[in-house]
């Protein structure tokens, strides 16, 4: 599943975040290619002509708010202009309808571990009292799911990622999307409900439509705020690399920083 990183007001400070915590940690099974120099020096270094496909509307069956769709349009006629080669492409394989029920599997049995794990810390069995609603259903539906069918979600996803990934080995760069398919929800649209302890599982799936893809491939992704509501509010932009071409995205992302700057957007309440 996916690893998170930071979130920044600068692409330079991601960059030097990610230098100060790259790397394996003693017994790690997978390590990512350690970069050929800092990250920090990718930012404003030369970007090159890259080959980015984008992505406007959702690869699955499901609606997509048009500020989103819009934000991904626009960035994309900003990265013709700064030289890139873009058109409408992705990996066919973020069609497979039969991905979101194996990633459910995996979600699921996660959480049950995540039970277990939080009984032995406090000592003492553990119940629905002790875990939001949602997280404790998806920990019951797994106690119902069988070794056989766990194992043949691992493979499906082993599979599903060659198949994602291989989009980018056969030449492309670089895969623009929105980060989320909505506009940011209010506050309480996650809330449980008794009457449908699944419901908050349904508006997230419906909400995160293009991350789910890149927390199974392992393949680097970072949102930029490139888009902006006439209220204010921000569209998260999706940049996604190859495996191990973090430093790609830093420099993709710094020009775009540097072309449609963020930093000097601040809300009244904001801390930072």
């Amino acid at each position: 599943m996916g690893v998170e990183h930071v979130v920044t007001r600068s692409v330079r400070d991601c960059a030097a975040l990610l230098d100060a915590t790259q790397g394996p940690g003693v017994g790690d099974r997978v390590i990512a290619p350690s970069p050929s120099r800092p990250f920090a020096e990718e930012v404003g270094a030369p970007v090159g002509k890259l080959r980015i496909g984008f992505l406007d509307h959702r690869p699955l069956a499901g609606n997509i708010d048009d500020e989103c769709a819009e934000g991904v349009r626009l960035v994309a006629k900003q990265l013709e202009q700064l030289g890139h080669h873009v058109e409408p492409a992705w990996p066919k394989a973020l069609e497979d309808e039969s991905f979101p029920p194996r990633f459910t599997a995996i979600w699921g049995t996660n959480m049950a571990v995540a039970c277990e794990t939080t009984a032995n810390m406090l000592g003492r069995e553990v119940n629905e009292d002790d875990f939001e609603l949602v997280n404790w259903t998806m920990a019951q539906y797994a106690q119902k799911t069988s070794a056989a069918k766990y194992a043949a979600a691992i493979l499906a996803t082993s599979l599903y990622r060659r198949a994602v990934a291989q989009w980018w080995a056969d030449g492309w760069d670089i895969l623009l999307t929105p980060t989320v398919s909505r506009v940011p929800l209010k506050v309480g649209q996650f809330e449980n409900d008794k009457s449908s302890p699944m419901r908050p599982m349904k508006v997230a799936a419906d909400f995160v439509a293009f991350t789910a893809a890149f927390n199974t491939s392992g393949q680097p992704a970072i949102s930029l705020p490139l888009h902006w509501t006439a209220q204010g509010v921000p569209i998260g932009i999706q940049l996604v690399g190859a495996y191990g071409r973090e430093d790609l995205l830093l420099r993709l992302s710094a020009q775009l920083e540097v072309a449609m700057p963020w930093a000097h957007r601040r809300p009244s309440f904001s801390a930072l």
